[in-house]
């Protein structure tokens, strides 16, 4: 028997659940074990979706940290044809979150891989930015230290303006209003800069705007999930 993977979205803002489709809870339901990011997380997750779920009824294993042991038993369970659900911490698991090892696994090994339908941050800030959704790049977290991501910024933007591509970036929540402030000081006047905070979140927002145009009214960014986005393309 073949196993089958689910790769289960979910929440990008604690409890908004309504932006889920109705067909994630016969998914979750088909599976008997979980590898997960943050178990606790996970199981308050689908217990949101799931009231009856029980718990303990359930395999649980920590992806987080890909090793030897991990590989091992979820071979076990693909071997054993089981239906595995994959679950990060928010979004869709394998896109700018773990998940990615063990589908490369599962698709070497013949399993069934099932994506399903969630919220992603990269792809709704991208909607609703304003910016080319033809051709855009995922490029993580920027350096840390002042020079080295001023640097980085300066790059993006060349690349931007070069091949006209909308270039997408994330920080951590505590460090977002550094990160809005080094752009806004870096980036050209003509250059786009997006931020969207709160995704599906009763905070939601949106905007893009010139460096100048945030300059005058910089948010308060301090622990909102945010992603940022930057145009420079003509």
């Amino acid at each position: 028997m073949s196993a089958t993977v689910y790769l289960i979205p979910t929440v990008l803002h604690d409890g908004a659940v309504s932006c889920l489709p109705a067909y994630l809870l016969d998914a979750v339901k088909a599976c008997s074990v979980f590898y997960v990011e943050n178990e606790r997380t996970a199981r308050r997750f689908l217990k949101s979706i799931w009231k009856e779920m029980v718990i303990d009824n359930y395999g649980w294993h920590n992806m987080k940290e890909w090793t030897p042991a991990l590989r091992t038993v979820f071979l076990q369970d693909l071997e054993a044809g089981k239906c595995v659900g994959i679950l990060s911490e928010a979004g869709c698991p394998g896109v700018a979150d773990p998940g990615q090892k063990l589908v490369h696994e599962a698709q070497l090994q013949g399993a069934l891989v099932k994506p399903l339908v969630g919220p992603s941050s990269i792809l709704l800030a991208l909607m609703a930015s304003g910016m080319n959704g033809q051709q855009f790049r995922f490029n993580g977290y920027l350096p840390i230290e002042a020079g080295e991501r001023q640097k980085a910024i300066r790059t993006l933007e060349g690349e931007s303006r070069k091949n006209s591509c909308t270039e997408i970036f994330i920080e951590t929540p505590y460090r977002n209003n550094q990160l809005l402030e080094m752009l806004v000081k870096t980036c050209a006047p003509q250059t786009l800069i997006c931020v969207a905070a709160d995704l599906t979140g009763p905070a939601e927002s949106v905007q893009t705007k010139t460096p100048a145009q945030w300059r005058a009214a910089l948010p308060e960014l301090h622990k909102r999930p945010a992603i940022f986005l930057m145009y420079a393309g003509t």
